[in-house]
C-alpha cells in the first residue's frame, strides 16, 4: 500500500513542476479505493492470526496445564484421604458423587485460567487492530491530499518533501508486534514441556503479553 502512494509521490517529485497528465486523479482516485481494499484484507488477516493464537493457547491449557493442575489437585491431603476412603468401601454412588462434586472445580479452574491466558491476546489484537487502522486511515488522507494536489497540479516543488515525510513507515513496527505475539505463544507451548512447575509457566507468557501491549501504548 505504501509502496504506492510513494511511487505517486516520487512520480510528482520528478516531474516539478511538469505538467500532470489527466489520468494522475482518477489513478490517485482508484488508489483509495485500493487502500480500502487492502486494510480490510489485512484486518481479517489479523483477526485468523490471533485465532489460531487462542487455539494454541488453548492446547496448552488442555494438554499441558491442566493435567498438571489436576495432579496436584487430587494429591492434596483431604482429596486422597477422601478418595481412599470411598475405593475402601467401593461405593459407587459415593464415587459419583465424588467425581460430581470434583468435576465443576475443575472445570471453574480451567475456564479461570483460559480468561488468565486468552483476555491478553484479545487485548493486543485490539490493539494492533487499531494501529493498522490508524495507519491505513493516514494512508487514505495522504492519498485525498494527493488527489486534490493532483486536481490543482500546483505547488508540487514545494509539497513533495512533506508528503515523502508524511509517508514515512510504521509498517515495521506492527510486523515486530506480529513476531513478538507469536513468539511468546511458542515459548508458552515449548517452555511447558521443559518447565518443573508447568502451572506456573503461563506468567511468563502473561507477562510477555502485557510488555507487548506497553509497547504500543
Amino acid at each position: 500500500m505504501r509502496n504506492y502512494i510513494m511511487i505517486v509521490i516520487c512520480l510528482i517529485a520528478v516531474s516539478g513542476c511538469a505538467t500532470i497528465p489527466p489520468e494522475a486523479p482518477m489513478l490517485s482516485s482508484e488508489l483509495g479505493k485500493r487502500i480500502s481494499a487492502l486494510e480490510s484484507a489485512n484486518i481479517t488477516l489479523l483477526n485468523r492470526y490471533f485465532d489460531q493464537k487462542r487455539v494454541e493457547v488453548d492446547r496448552f491449557i488442555q494438554e499441558v496445564w491442566l493435567p498438571e493442575f489436576a495432579k496436584q489437585f487430587f494429591e492434596k491431603p483431604f482429596m486422597v484421604n477422601a478418595w481412599n476412603t470411598i475405593v475402601s468401601e467401593d461405593n459407587k454412588k459415593q464415587r459419583l458423587l465424588f467425581l460430581m462434586k470434583t468435576g465443576p472445580k475443575l472445570q471453574e479452574a480451567v475456564n479461570k485460567k483460559r480468561i488468565e491466558l486468552i483476555q491478553p491476546l484479545d487485548e493486543l489484537e485490539r490493539l494492533i487492530s487499531r494501529n493498522i487502522k490508524a495507519e491505513y486511515e493516514q494512508a487514505r488522507s495522504i492519498n485525498n491530499s494527493i488527489t486534490s494536489f493532483l486536481l490543482s497540479a500546483a505547488e508540487v516543488t514545494e509539497n513533495r518533501g512533506r508528503y515523502l515525510d508524511m509517508v514515512g513507515g510504521t509498517n515495521d513496527k506492527l510486523s515486530t508486534l506480529i513476531d513478538e505475539t507469536d513468539s511468546a505463544v511458542s515459548d508458552l507451548l515449548a517452555e511447558a514441556l521443559k518447565a518443573d512447575d508447568k502451572v506456573n509457566s503461563a506468567k511468563k507468557f502473561v507477562n510477555k503479553i502485557k510488555n507487548i501491549k506497553e509497547s504500543i501504548k
